[in-house]
């Protein structure tokens, strides 16, 4: 259990911390609302699988930019890398709410948006170590993890909101917005302006030569395919109960059950030892929504579905700063985040396909806890590796 001196609420009195946490959280709204807004989007005017493949092209988009950003900021600055990024993907998001343009030209336009996203995470997890003691790290990454998921509690909702009020195309100039506003306010803080990589031999793999990482980069690919299954497959349950506007209800609640799940993760010493327990967690968590009962139960078991990620994620992260080669700390961070958003991508596009081929709802819902369970194999054997 956390102490006094080393509690969320200590964590969060240090200097700069709440700033970079607001500022963070607001720019990489993107993240919850972008995947929603960009399958109501591609839905008013495509197919169910052609508006999962939009997301997974974004997404993809986020995995090939992630660690090329973050290895720009190791070797340099934060703050002109992440400037520069947040115009290409404005532009992206841009073009797709303003022109009239077809689905080769949106799925361009998607890419930039996501490859031009700001490397938030990893670009504020290397922070930790340089403001806050050893001692204060984890709880840091917990209280981080669990602020993430007001992303995508509030993203879903800012995007359904600006749809509502202003239709598909106000849906995605919200997002960008949220990015730019994010992104001014991060990077104008002092520690982000003063932080420096850590001086060290360079490798064209970076982090990559680590095999530790590259087998815990295969467990968040399988994790993350499972998760990146749910905005499509709550999409089809929402559509079937007769109101889309269900789907950002599914989603926030997912996002509130992992909030809940990360705060309480807080409260204790995560380790590289609980990473299989907690992946099996995980995916026990996502079985019961094959069950598609009404909406409302629904939301409860979205909600449940969400509780073990932050926690899983805590000991991702803490197994990151074990086993990332010295001076690659931003680049192996990002490189978590782009095996996670790989993973949606293809779990978007798959589930996608397999809802237009067979549309009964549960089916959108079986590939979550297979995937999941898959990489909590994966994580075992890591563990047992770094014993």
């Amino acid at each position: 259990m956390s102490s006094s001196s080393t509690g969320v609420l200590a964590v969060a009195r240090a200097a700069q911390v709440a700033r970079l946490l607001a500022a963070s959280t607001i720019g990489r709204i993107p993240l919850g609302a972008a995947p929603v807004a960009l399958l109501l989007f591609a839905r008013e005017r495509w197919s169910i699988g052609a508006a999962g493949l939009l997301v997974g092209v974004y997404t993809v988009g986020l995995a090939l930019g992630g660690p090329l950003l973050a290895r720009g900021a190791d070797r340099w600055r934060q703050p002109p890398v992440m400037v520069a990024a947040g115009s290409v993907s404005t532009v992206g998001f841009v073009v797709l709410a303003t022109l009239p343009v077809p689905f080769a030209v949106a799925a361009v336009a998607a890419l930039l948006a996501g490859a031009g996203a700001p490397p938030f995470e990893a670009g504020l997890r290397v922070l930790w170590r340089y403001l806050l003691p050893e001692e204060q790290v984890r709880v840091a990454y917990s209280l981080d993890i669990a602020l993430q998921e007001l992303i995508f509690i509030l993203g879903p909702l800012v995007a359904v909101g600006a749809v509502a009020v202003g239709g598909t195309g106000a849906g995605l100039c919200a997002t960008a917005a949220c990015q730019l506003v994010g992104t001014v306010w991060f990077v104008s803080t002092p520690a982000v302006r003063a932080w420096r990589g850590e001086r060290a031999e360079r490798h064209w793999a970076g982090p990559l030569r680590s095999p530790a990482l590259r087998l815990l980069l295969c467990a968040v690919l399988l994790v993350g395919a499972g998760i990146g299954t749910l905005p499509v497959a709550v999409t089809r349950f929402a559509e079937a109960a007769g109101d889309r506007s269900w789907s950002g209800w599914l989603l926030a609640a997912n996002a509130t059950g992992a909030l809940v799940g990360g705060l309480v993760a807080t409260r204790f010493a995560i380790t590289r030892r609980h990473l299989p327990w907690l992946g099996a967690s995980l995916a026990l968590g996502y079985a019961p929504l094959l069950l598609t009962p009404a909406p409302v139960p629904m939301i409860g078991l979205t909600l449940l579905s969400g509780l073990s990620l932050p926690a899983l994620l805590t000991a991702t992260f803490v197994t990151v700063d074990e086993v990332a080669p010295a001076g690659t700390a931003a680049e192996a961070f990002a490189w978590v985040a782009t095996a996670f958003t790989a993973g949606s991508a293809i779990g978007a596009a798959v589930d996608g396909a397999i809802l237009d081929r067979n549309p009964a709802v549960a089916v959108g819902f079986v590939l979550a806890p297979v995937s999941v369970a898959a990489g909590a194999v994966l994580y075992r054997i890591l563990a047992a590796r770094l014993q």
